[in-house]
C-alpha cells in the first residue's frame, strides 16, 4: 500500500489514503446505553408525530494522510481523564522504569525461574491488557497504538502509578508489538504520526515527539482541547476547541472550533486563513445529551487525478470548507445536506454526518461521500459529490441502515464502495461493519472472526488500499485491533502482544 507523500502510513499500509487495561469498567456498555436511550427517544417522539436526529459519524480517507483509527473514551478513569502533569514528561510503560509502583519481577523470582523476565524495567516491554484507543502507521509495516494498559494503580508512570496511558509499536504489520514511552497523562486519547520521526498525542492535551515516540513533550494549547489532528505533506492540521467536562469526560461538550496547522517539528500552531475562527452553530436539540453541541469534521486527502492534496472541514452548522495542504488559505464551498451532530461521547467524531473522500471522478476531481442520519425517524441517506464538494446528490434506492444500528465511522475504497462501522442501538442489536457497493440497494454485513464484535460494535474503520484496512471496537477483552485484507469483506482480530 503505497503512500504518496508523508502520509501517516496504515494510511499507506492500508490505501494511498487509509483502548486499554480492559478499558475503564462500563466504557462500551455506556456507549450502548446512550445509543439505546437515543433509540427510545426516537420511538417516543415518533408516536407524537415529531422527528428526531440520531446517528454517529466516522471518517476514513482514501489516498489520504495517515492511517489512523480512534475511538472516543467515555470514562475518565484511565484513558480520558484530565490529569495534568506538573511538568512535561512521559510514562515509562514499555521502557526502563525505577518507579516503585511498577510490578517488575523480583530478582529471586527470576533466579528461581532460571531466566530474566521482561517487565517495566525492560526496554521494549509491552504491558498486558492493552486496549487500543487509536492507531497510526507510517509505512506498510510500522505502526503505533495508543491506549491504557497494565494494571491500574501499578503502572509505574513517573510520579503517578495510576496513569496507565501506553504506546506500543509494530515493525511487522501488527504481527507482534513492543512498548514505547507514552506521555505521563490521562489527557491524551488519540495518536497520529506523520512519518517515522514526527508524531502527536492529543485530546484534552497536546503532546509531540520528534524521534518516533522515544521522547514526548507537552505543547501549550491555551486551555483548548484538540478534537482531531491529521498529518500530510510535512504538516499537521488540527481542530482546537473549547470543551466542558461532563460526568468526568473533559471533552464531553465542545464548541468554538478553530482550524490550525503546524509544520513537522514545530510547536507553533497558526490558524488557517479563509476559515472563520471559533466555528459554532448547529445548536443542540432535544435528542442530544444535556449540554452537548454539534461537532466539526476534518478530513485530508492526498493528490488524486487532477486535484492536489486537499483538506476538508465541516463546521458545526454544516458548512463545508476546503483548501490546499501547504499552509495557505482555504475557502468556503457549500452547505452540506445535514449537520454533523454531537461528537461520539463528547468532542470526538460527529454522530449525524459522516464524510469521506471516495476516489476520483471521471473528470479527475475528488469524489466525496457522506452518510446522513436524517431528522426523520432514524433513517440514513447516502449523498455523493463528484466536483470536490460543490454540489451533492442523494444516492436513491439505498435501503436505510437497520434502526438497531448506530453509525460511527465511514471510509471508502477506490471503486466507491463505502464501509461503515456501527455500534448496537435499541435492544443491543445492529453492531458491526457494513459495506455498500456502488449501485447496491442494501448495506451488507462484513464477516467477523469473533462474532462477539457485533455485540460490542465498532467505533472506527479505515481503509488505505483496495484490500487492506483496520477497525477498532469489538470485545475490549480481546486487547486487539481488527484487520482486513480482502477489501472489508472479512475482519480478523489482531491482538496487541509481543
Amino acid at each position: 500500500m503505497p503512500a504518496d507523500n508523508e502520509l501517516d502510513p496504515l494510511d499507506r499500509w492500508l490505501n494511498q489514503q487509509v483502548r486499554p487495561l480492559p478499558p475503564p469498567p462500563g466504557t462500551f456498555e455506556l456507549i450502548t446505553k446512550r445509543a439505546r436511550r437515543r433509540k427510545i427517544r426516537k420511538a417516543v417522539v415518533s408516536v407524537a408525530g415529531a422527528a428526531v436526529v440520531a446517528a454517529a459519524v466516522g471518517v476514513a480517507v482514501p489516498l489520504s494522510m495517515s492511517l489512523h483509527l480512534s475511538t472516543t473514551p467515555t470514562n475518565a478513569g484511565l484513558a480520558a481523564g484530565p490529569g495534568k502533569p506538573t511538568a512535561p514528561t512521559q510514562t515509562t510503560l514499555g521502557k526502563a522504569s525505577s518507579e516503585p509502583g511498577a510490578s517488575a519481577p523480583s530478582a529471586a523470582a527470576s533466579a528461581s525461574a532460571g531466566t530474566t523476565s521482561a517487565g517495566p524495567n525492560t526496554p521494549g516491554w509491552l504491558p498486558a491488557n492493552f486496549i487500543p484507543s487509536s492507531v497510526t502507521w507510517d509505512s506498510l509495516s510500522t505502526g503505533w497504538v495508543l491506549g491504557p494498559a497494565g494494571t491500574a494503580g501499578h503502572c509505574g508512570a513517573q510520579r503517578d502509578s495510576t496513569i496507565c496511558t501506553s504506546i506500543a509499536i509494530t515493525h511487522n504489520g501488527g504481527e507482534t508489538w513492543s512498548g514505547l514511552p507514552a506521555p505521563t497523562t490521562t489527557g491524551v486519547t488519540s495518536l497520529r504520526f506523520l512519518n517515522a520521526s514526527y508524531g502527536w498525542a492529543f485530546g484534552p492535551e497536546l503532546w509531540a515527539t520528534d524521534d518516533g515516540g522515544e521522547h514526548w513533550h507537552q505543547v501549550g494549547t491555551g486551555g483548548l482541547s484538540v478534537t482531531q489532528l491529521e498529518t500530510i505533506n510535512g504538516r499537521a492540521y488540527a481542530l482546537f476547541a473549547t470543551c466542558r467536562n461532563i460526568d468526568g469526560n473533559p471533552d464531553a461538550s465542545c464548541t468554538s472550533y478553530t482550524l490550525k496547522t503546524a509544520t513537522a517539528g514545530s510547536d507553533a500552531w497558526t490558524p488557517v486563513g479563509g476559515v472563520a475562527g471559533d466555528l459554532t452553530g448547529g445548536a443542540a436539540d432535544f435528542t442530544q445529551a444535556a449540554g452537548q453541541q454539534d461537532a466539526a469534521i476534518l478530513e485530508l486527502t492526498g493528490a488524486t487525478g487532477t486535484q492536489p492534496a486537499t483538506g476538508y472541514l465541516v463546521a458545526p452548522d454544516g458548512t463545508l470548507y476546503a483548501g490546499p495542504l501547504n499552509g495557505t488559505a482555504w475557502h468556503k464551498v457549500t452547505k452540506l445536506p445535514c449537520q454533523p451532530g454531537p461528537g461520539n461521547g463528547g468532542g470526538g467524531r460527529p454522530q449525524a454526518l459522516q464524510l469521506t473522500p471516495d476516489g476520483t471522478s471521471s473528470s479527475g476531481g475528488t469524489r466525496l461521500a457522506a452518510v446522513c442520519d436524517q431528522v426523520t425517524a432514524g433513517t440514513t441517506s447516502v449523498y455523493t459529490s463528484i466536483d470536490n464538494g460543490a454540489t451533492w446528490a442523494e444516492q436513491t434506492g439505498v435501503e436505510s441502515m437497520p434502526t438497531t444500528s448506530v453509525p460511527q465511522s465511514l471510509t471508502a475504497l477506490p471503486d466507491g464502495t463505502l464501509i461503515l462501522a456501527a455500534i448496537p442501538g435499541g435492544g443491543g442489536l445492529g453492531g458491526g461493519i457494513y459495506l455498500l457497493s456502488p449501485g447496491a440497494a442494501k448495506w451488507q454485513p462484513a464477516k467477523l472472526s469473533d462474532p462477539s464484535g457485533k455485540t460490542f460494535g465498532f467505533t472506527y474503520v479505515g481503509m488505505t488500499s483496495a484490500t487492506q484496512g483496520v477497525a477498532l471496537g469489538g470485545d475490549p477483552s480481546l486487547n486487539a485491533i481488527w484487520l482486513t485484507t480482502d477489501g472489508g469483506q472479512t475482519w480478523t482480530v489482531r491482538p496487541i502482544r509481543s
